[in-house]
């Protein structure tokens, strides 16, 4: 156990983590020169193309220093601000990380938030400069700011390239030296944290876990403590580039489980493992539950394939523990799921998932966040408002609450103007500024949370010309003045498309809606009103005018009273379409409601 080493990797996105995790797993000759590529341990598509990670994966790598063979547990982490999550698990598995800062771009909103959540775990911090070959690089500066962050010594932050491999070596030696070797009782009952799961097709769910005491062995009879039950570990072994099947996993290691487990529901993250006949009476604390914090609904085109969908979802959510979702139904689109997102990226990456993995051709609404409602009648009762639909009557209304979130922004000085009118067109108030160095600046806003969820992190990247960072944590709910605004299609209002909004900027978005959605959706063969409402009283209308056959064509010449009859028996026809007419709706048009600034 002494020369096992559990570590993990935090950066901010885009500063290298993947990059030099493939340079640690050729140095340790984890991986042969055929197997070699890059972003190797991004498995999925997706995060492929998008040169981002999305799921946290370990890996197991042996390693030779002076003679002795050490095990390296390595488990690589997203960097977004929508996966933090993933993070948190990462890092309740491990004893050390490496906090990896570009040494072009420094330190990062997410690079800070990352660190405090490994020190709160009391993770051994080895910070490491990468892209040192970069010809924008300003290590000195930024090794700096790195030694005022972490209180360290400059000597102990490791210079490092993972394009070149320069350093690399220093890295595994620091691990070595510096990361604690995994404490626990291998002759105590069994006791192991569960940090991720997969859904196979062949072999049902395979459980990813951490040995915290005892040891787990194949044909063991085990048992799942948030659940209850029992089942047999049919195969159990470590994590390397493919499983490696094992007799036993110790103290201190990392493996997977393979238990014939079906149902996904069955196995939750953060949940402890443990034997059946001799069970450990302590579950593993320290896993706090998801707090989604924006909602959407999502709904199969075809309402027939709503089960499909449940099982898509739950399959999914195996693999991603942050999703979270109810079943819900909308008068214009049927039966589906309300789901809670970490952000919309999250929310992006779910429906492309659905999409690829699952084959679920799915419609999104509206991205909203839960609201907290106070009714006259009991001022005290607070009602959940996850749902716009779900808002009581303005008359029954005492007030409404609404999220409020802390947001930090580091960004290079020449932008302070622009990032701050952004955050307050946003209603953000500033409540902190300050400089990290003389061309960079942490400002600090308290925002609604309605507020970011939209375009906010496109539109600060626009101002800033991609130079700010930005990472936010929930501070609660406050009294704001929020009107329900309707969107009526012909006359019936579609709850896929409501949405809450503040008062002083109900009339201008309701306004914006019914101009993108007169754009978006077909002429009819009848006109179209659209409408938005707050209440009874109607604030905006747009008309999409009728498709409309020349009836008068065939009338050349004679008394104008013959086409006149004509345009009004297709005038009555029109009218009678209107009353049974049923309009659709594209998904563009969904979609289009985020995007009003464009």
């Amino acid at each position: 156990m002494k020369n096992i080493r559990n570590f993990c990797i935090i950066a901010h996105i885009d500063h290298g983590k993947s990059t030099l995790a493939d340079r640690l797993l050729e140095l340790t000759k984890t991986i042969t020169d055929r197997e070699k590529k890059d972003q190797l341990l991004d498995n999925m598509d997706l995060e492929r193309e998008r040169g981002i990670t999305i799921k946290s994966h370990a890996i197991q790598m042996d390693y030779e220093q002076d003679g002795e063979h050490y095990i390296l547990n390595l488990i690589d982490t997203p960097g977004h601000v929508d996966f933090s999550y993933e993070v948190s698990r990462s890092i309740a598995a491990c004893e050390g990380a490496l906090l990896i800062v570009d040494a072009a771009q420094s330190i990062q909103a997410q690079t800070i938030s990352n660190l405090y959540l490994a020190l709160e775990n009391d993770l051994e911090i080895i910070p490491v400069l990468n892209k040192i070959d970069l010809p924008s690089a300003n290590p000195e500066e930024v090794t700096d700011d790195i030694v005022d962050l972490l209180g360290c010594d400059s000597e102990e932050v490791i210079h490092a390239s993972g394009k070149t491999g320069f350093g690399v070596p220093e890295i595994l030696e620091a691990i070595v030296a510096r990361v604690p070797a995994p404490k626990g009782d291998p002759n105590a009952p069994l006791q192991a944290l569960i940090f991720d799961s997969v859904y196979n097709s062949y072999r049902g769910v395979e459980t990813y876990f951490r040995v915290m005491q005892g040891e787990i062995r194949k044909g063991q009879k085990i048992k799942f403590m948030s659940t209850d039950n029992t089942y047999n570990a049919d195969e159990v072994g470590t994590l390397k580039l493919t499983q490696m099947v094992k007799q036993s996993v110790k103290t201190g290691d990392v493996g997977y489980l393979i238990t014939g487990i079906k149902t996904a529901s069955e196995v939750k993250v953060g949940d402890t493992i443990t034997d059946a006949e001799n069970p450990n009476t302590t579950a593993i604390a320290g896993f706090e539950d998801v707090k989604p914090m924006v909602f959407a609904g999502i709904y199969p085109i075809d309402n027939d394939d709503f089960e499909e969908l449940r099982n898509s979802m739950e399959k999914l959510q195996l693999n991603d523990a942050s999703l979270v979702f109810t079943p819900e139904s909308s008068a214009a689109l049927g039966f589906g799921f309300r789901c809670g997102f970490l952000g919309m990226l999250h929310l992006e990456i779910i429906q492309e998932r659905l999409e690829r993995e699952f084959d679920m051709t799915v419609i999104t609404t509206v991205p909203n966040v839960s609201y907290h409602a106070f009714t006259n009648k009991k001022p005290n009762e607070v009602l959940l408002v996850n749902n716009p639909t779900d808002l009581p009557e303005p008359s029954k209304l005492n007030r409404v609450e609404e999220p409020y979130i802390k947001a930090s922004i580091i960004t290079k000085s020449d932008f302070i103007g622009q990032v701050m009118s952004l955050c307050i067109e946003k209603r953000g108030q500033i409540t902190n500024q300050s400089y990290l160095t003389q061309e960079r600046v942490e400002l600090t806003f308290d925002m609604p949370l309605a507020e970011i969820v939209f375009d906010f992190y496109d539109r600060l990247k626009t101002v800033s010309k991609g130079y700010a960072s930005f990472d936010y944590h929930p501070i609660g709910f406050r009294t704001s003045k929020l009107v329900k605004v309707d969107i009526l299609l012909n006359g019936s209002v579609v709850d896929a498309l409501s949405a809450l909004l503040h008062t002083d900027n109900a009339y201008g978005i309701g306004k914006k809606i019914c101009e993108k959605l007169r754009k978006l959706i077909p002429r009819q063969q009848f006109d179209i009103p659209i409408q938005a409402a707050i209440g009874a009283k109607i604030i905006s209308r747009e008309t999409i005018k009728a498709l409309r056959k020349d009836v008068t064509a065939k009338c050349y010449g004679g008394d104008i009273t013959r086409k006149r009859k004509l345009l009004e028996k297709q005038k009555k026809g029109k009218k009678r379409m209107r009353q049974v007419g049923n309009v659709e709706i594209p998904q563009e048009a969904f979609m289009a409601v985020l995007k009003l600034n464009d």
